[in-house]
């Protein structure tokens, strides 16, 4: 099956119903060794692309991975970037803001891990927590002592949102390209996943309380992303829903999108000046003497 990244975009001013969305599609593998085999084909394309991207040195890539906690995230980074070369890629995971950063913007410490051209920057979560988590536990907006909350709460989220959109427009227009993933899992597969992590011995430490008690929000959760994706997928930024029931089914999908995007930078070595070349000719006789 041809995977098309097209069916899995959210186009900009659409309406997001995630119940329409589907977390389980038909699988675009047809076993486990073609699956392997695709996902490794894919990550040897992105180690070629990334290679073309340094060298072009012409624009900046920002991958951004949301989802519910068990989706597949990390997952998604270790097996689809695993052909990338460490030296041009950064990997940021956005926890708990730290004092000295909620004395800034809520984007402040994001700007700061922004990728610089020719690189390529993973965000596993991202500023788009501020309108997801910091949604759901209204005691974090109030940590972060907006002038005056009470009077704005009713508007903040849409403040945001166009706080947001101004922002990654003007990441697109300076060199900067940005994906964005929302990794759409069940809950009936996040029950699974969670018993699975509490099953085997090897996998309790990816299981703690905060999970569960998170877990209990799942419908709050649903509303504050359905209302993200909407109100931020723009033209130069757009989200992609990507089926994650199925991990392999998901790494595919993610792999391709990332890979179609590269592919539309159209990445090229840069050209060589004839005044270069000839002081290249001229060090090759040096070095041929």
């Amino acid at each position: 099956m041809k995977i098309r990244g097209k069916d899995f975009r959210v186009r900009e001013g659409d309406k997001v119903d995630l119940a329409k969305w589907p977390t389980k599609i038909d699988p675009v593998y047809k076993s486990k060794e073609d699956y392997k085999a695709r996902l490794e084909d894919h990550v040897v394309k992105l180690g070629a692309m990334q290679e073309l991207h340094y060298a072009a040195n012409s624009h900046a890539v920002l991958l951004i991975l949301q989802g519910t906690d068990a989706s597949g995230k990390d997952g998604a980074v270790r097996h689809v970037m695993s052909g990338v070369n460490p030296q041009g890629c950064d990997v940021y995971s956005f926890k708990h803001p730290t004092e000295a950063e909620l004395e800034h913007d809520f984007l402040w410490r994001s700007v700061l891990r922004l990728p610089a051209r020719g690189r390529i920057t993973i965000f596993n979560r991202s500023y788009y927590e501020e309108v997801l988590i910091v949604r759901v536990h209204r005691k974090i907006l109030e940590s972060e002592e907006i002038p005056e909350v009470g009077r704005h709460d009713g508007k903040v989220w849409r403040e945001r949102f166009a706080s947001i959109n101004d922002f990654e427009r003007h990441l697109f227009v300076n060199g900067t390209r940005i994906i964005k993933i929302f990794l759409h899992l069940s809950k009936e597969e996040q029950r699974k996943r969670f018993l699975q992590r509490i099953e085997d011995p090897e996998k309790n430490w990816k299981f703690s309380d905060d999970d569960l008690r998170e877990r209990r929000f799942w419908d709050d959760y649903v509303k504050a992303y359905e209302e993200c994706l909407a109100a931020t997928s723009t033209h130069e930024a757009p989200w992609w829903i990507v089926p994650a029931d199925d991990k392999e089914n998901a790494r595919l999908v993610v792999s391709q999108i990332v890979l179609d995007a590269f592919e539309a930078l159209d990445p090229r070595h840069p050209k060589t000046s004839p005044k270069r070349i000839q002081e290249l000719q001229a060090m090759r006789k040096e070095l041929t003497k």
